[in-house]
């Protein structure tokens, strides 16, 4: 489902919400428009802006649903070897755990839309600041597997809500000058929520004595570390009383009034609201609502675009990263590192992911989306096969596991340059190109496809590395390194270079 909210503020923007696909990626708000409609009158560049700290207070609230969203995601990681022991589960079973909250993620990003156009961007806010809220008091107080399952379950719900609500609303409140930059606020507080989310599980990790089942205050600490998230929960919640409904809402309700005084609060100094207003009602008027009927007539069924765009999504999760963002504690464990260190350098895979991301956001619009991507793939094809050659010398087997030195330091070195080139590349690229790549009449639902392969794959990569690593853990990155290899080709010979062109050019 692909919900396309965006703030109708030009007469030649087109905005597409896309729903993330997993860890590593961002949901994201494409706004695209030319460079003088780009610009409401009072709000260009030189223009004294009075309310531009408001502005970035309301973005910043709005994108604490992106930081639970990292947040509650990745947890999971420094809790999976606590949970196996307590419940006493394999790991096929436990993958099961893991990516049960994938499934909510779906249906989340699936509801959110039709939810925010019925009652409001803000109550989808606060509905899902109650289901991060309730899925961490269930998740570290369980009865049983089921019911933790259940639990993470409903946090997939609220994620999937965040992924498509944040991204829109900033879209929508944002002053058209200072879009891009307040838009980014979400993909940042995105890796942040999964960076500081492995920070709180390694100093929880130390305060229990390095052990995941360590008791503190009567829980274990996998517990803890699944129920600290109430605290950004609430704090999600209490934000969405203190920001203002958004303005295209409120047009579409029919009060006009509540939508020009937060147009006046957001807007600089000298716009025209009621032109504002008459902006948005003419684009939202002129909006074409995509159907899937529209994506067919290829000989595959779906037109060769779509099949690309499925193609973008589907090698986004296949090499591998969510192994990295959901498994990296158990998985540094594995090979013999003590649970502490494993904890530290799931952090600092996460610390590596930020500065990616940042790297990708700075580099996309200079040099352009098809050579940022190859260069990933070939930087994650060399870290993923360096890493399945470090791992083909684990020796030992339990809890006597070794590896020499030398290999696993350049498994260490190679993980943390996987994630990098993930982040400087896929993990964003991705996103800008299915926000551009496809035409105008197709562009929702067609992203609505590109991301429900994206869940399916992030499924299937997640519930199939346990069993994965219990055959074979270097003979896993074999695959991994595989699918980072047959992207270059793909991304070559079937990929068109969006940078520099308009959405009317794209078909």
């Amino acid at each position: 489902m692909v919900m396309a909210v965006g703030s109708a503020d030009t007469r030649k923007s087109a905005k597409i919400q896309a729903p993330t696909g997993g860890l590593g990626t961002e949901p994201q708000e494409f706004t695209l428009t030319s460079t003088k409609q780009d610009i409401a009158p009072g709000g260009g560049p030189g223009t004294t802006h009075d309310h531009l700290g408001h502005v970035v207070f309301i973005t910043a609230a709005a994108a604490m649903g992106g930081f639970l969203f990292g947040y509650d995601s990745s947890v999971i990681n420094g809790a999976v070897n606590g949970i196996q022991g307590k419940f006493g589960i394999g790991h096929a079973l436990l993958a099961q755990v893991v990516a049960a909250a994938l499934l909510g993620c779906a249906v989340g990003a699936a509801t959110a839309g039709r939810i925010a156009d019925r009652i409001g961007r803000i109550w989808v806010m606060r509905i899902a600041a109650v289901l991060f809220t309730v899925s961490a008091v269930g998740s570290a107080l369980p009865f049983a597997v089921w019911d933790l399952t259940l639990w993470r379950v409903i946090g997939g719900f609220a994620i999937g809500m965040a992924s498509v609500i944040g991204p829109a609303y900033i879209a929508e409140v944002a002053p058209p000058a200072y879009r891009g930059r307040l838009g980014s606020f979400q993909q940042a507080a995105i890796v942040v929520g999964i960076a500081i989310s492995q920070l709180v599980n390694y100093g929880i990790l130390q305060m229990a004595h390095g052990q995941q089942r360590g008791h503190l205050a009567g829980l274990e600490a996998w517990q803890w570390m699944l129920g600290v998230m109430v605290v950004p929960a609430v704090l999600y919640g209490l934000l969405s009383f203190a920001i203002p409904e958004s303005p295209r809402f409120l047009i579409s309700a029919g009060r006009i009034d509540a939508a020009k005084k937060v147009l006046a609060d957001v807007e600089a100094r000298g716009t025209d609201l009621d032109a504002r207003v008459e902006d948005i009602k003419l684009a939202m008027r002129r909006e074409h609502k995509s159907s899937f009927r529209d994506l067919l007539g290829g000989k595959g069924g779906f037109l060769p675009i779509v099949w690309v765009g499925i193609g973008l999504s589907v090698f986004q999760q296949l090499v591998g990263i969510n192994v990295i963002f959901y498994y990296s504690s158990s998985l540094w464990q594995s090979v013999g590192i003590d649970p502490s260190s494993s904890f530290f350098y799931s952090f600092t895979t996460s610390i590596i992911n930020v500065i990616g991301t940042v790297i990708a956001m700075v580099l996309v619009d200079k040099i352009g989306r098809k050579p940022l991507a190859l260069i990933g793939s070939a930087g994650m094809a060399v870290s993923l096969g360096l890493a399945a050659w470090a791992f083909s010398h684990k020796t030992g087997s339990g809890t006597n596991i070794h590896m020499p030195n030398t290999e696993g330091a350049i498994a260490l070195v190679a993980a943390h340059a996987f994630v990098l080139f993930f982040a400087l590349s896929w993990g964003v690229v991705v996103w800008v190109l299915l926000g551009e790549m496809f035409p105008n009449k197709i562009r929702a639902a067609a992203l609505g496809v590109a991301a429900a392969a994206q869940w399916i794959a992030n499924w299937a990569i997640t519930v199939s590395f346990p069993s994965l690593s219990d055959w074979n853990l270097s003979g896993a990155y074999v695959i991994y390194t595989c699918f980072a290899v047959l992207s270059i080709p793909f991304v070559a010979f079937f990929v068109r270079e969006t940078k520099g062109k308009t959405l009317e050019e794209m078909g």
